[in-house]
């Protein structure tokens, strides 16, 4: 009997010992070592994706041989794939060894309707339709980096998928820039299509490289970081005369003119500038057809952007006011519509506290800088709508450089030096484990 008692005893004690062991051996895995020696190891890789991606840029809702590739790429390391997500849009579902929460990556694949200027061997040369017509096609904002981050935390956290205590959903997203007009797409239909479903997504972790911030360093802010996004058009409509008697009609674009000051007037006299920024700006305006006729109608678009979800309601009340009464005051009528857009992308407070250190260990205390709000939107808000989100900016500028004199996003001479890429796969992959770690 006390030789069964002690037998019990010794497999009991033998299995305390193995859960023990295994345990220890759970929390001896060093993730930020590995993540750091792999960002090394894959950099090479990251690289020659960036460029090819760089070098043969799709535009939005057209990112059909960007989006094969990626889908080729997460079915090589053995993840699984869902793809005509949004249309375009690819997602992998790499599903680790140990219970866990699940955490979003993204990364926007599209670029853009502007001509390269910068002398690189893989500057792009394609042409593609926009809007009816040939264009030449850049990525001027960076997302092939984008692309090619992700892939590279992908191919990094599937090689120890077993150690993961969690699920990664990496989440390639179409249309970032913009749907044609007449088409849908982006985050907003990622979102309606159950992107962040099935599993079920706890949070989500997007970043942007910037051609005016250094490399290594990394900026974010807590709670609003980039505007909300609308689109407006005006219709102004008068009454058509001869150009050398102004008197016989009414012209509509001396009123669009008013209209377009008194807009200005509405951010510079009418809003409270030191709780959030605000800006209204008039982009296209098209009136008549000869130097001597003062025409029937005018149209004008704009965009306007706020930090503040109040403050926006305040500003469209303001404008649809402005513009009627500034065009009755001329005998004329003016119709404006303001049109859904981009919400604004709201960095949730509780986790950025909780991550924030995690982007100073990834950057150091001394580059990783806390920042104003940007007036540029994002449709990475439509993600944080759902589920607590953390954006934020990795640097892409020459360490060496003056940031006035780097070239702005959109633009044909944007340049991005590849070496920020390092930051932004260490940050991606650090911010996952860290999160599902805490």
């Amino acid at each position: 009997m006390k030789k069964i008692v002690f037998t019990l005893s010794l497999v009991m004690g033998l299995v305390i010992i193995s859960n023990s062991v295994q345990a220890q051996s759970d929390n001896t895995f060093n993730w930020q070592e590995y993540i750091d020696n792999q960002t090394e190891e894959l950099y090479e890789k990251v690289v020659e994706w960036r460029r090819h991606f760089h070098q043969y840029p799709e535009l939005s809702n057209r990112e059909y041989n960007t989006a094969e590739k990626v889908a080729e790429h997460l079915r090589d390391l053995g993840i699984e794939v869902q793809t005509e997500v949004a249309h375009t849009g690819v997602v992998g579902i790499l599903e680790g060894g140990k219970p866990g929460p699940v955490v979003g990556l993204r990364a926007d694949m599209d670029a853009l309707p502007v001509k390269e200027r910068v002398d690189i061997p893989f500057a792009s040369e394609v042409m593609s339709e926009y809007m009816g017509e040939q264009v030449p096609v850049m990525h001027a904002c960076g997302h092939d980096t984008h692309i090619a981050m992700l892939m590279g935390v992908a191919e990094m956290l599937s090689e120890v998928r077993d150690e993961i205590p969690g699920t990664v959903k990496f989440i390639f997203q179409p249309a970032e820039e913009g749907t044609p007009p007449g088409e849908d797409g982006g985050a907003e239909m990622m979102v309606e299509e159950g992107v962040l479903k099935n599993p079920d997504v706890d949070v989500i972790f997007g970043l942007h490289i910037s051609s005016q911030t250094p490399v290594g360093h990394i900026n974010y802010r807590p709670g609003g970081i980039m505007a909300a996004s609308n689109r407006f058009s005006i219709d102004v409509k008068g009454v058509q005369t001869h150009g050398a008697r102004p008197w016989g009609g009414v012209d509509p674009i001396v009123a669009s003119a008013q209209i377009i000051n008194n807009l200005q007037s509405i951010v510079s006299r009418q809003t409270e500038l030191t709780k959030e920024a605000a800006v209204i700006t008039v982009g296209i305006i098209r009136a008549g057809v000869r130097n001597n006729i003062i025409p029937e109608e005018a149209y004008m678009e704009g965009t306007i952007r706020t930090l503040d979800q109040e403050m926006q309601d305040v500003l469209f009340e303001k404008m649809h006011r402005t513009v009627e009464y500034t065009a009755k005051s001329f005998g004329a009528e003016a119709t404006l519509t303001i049109y859904d857009g981009y919400p604004i992308t709201y960095n949730d407070p509780d986790l950025t506290a909780m991550m924030a250190p995690t982007l100073e260990k990834v950057a150091g205390s001394d580059q990783t800088h806390l920042i104003n709000a940007i007036t540029g939107a994002e449709d990475f808000s439509f993600f944080q709508m759902e589920v607590p989100g953390l954006y934020f900016f990795i640097g892409g500028m020459p360490p060496d450089m003056n940031p006035e004199d780097a070239a702005p996003h959109h633009t044909p001479d944007f340049y991005l030096d590849e070496e920020g890429m390092r930051t932004g796969i260490r940050a991606l992959a650090n911010l996952t484990i860290d999160y599902m770690m805490k």
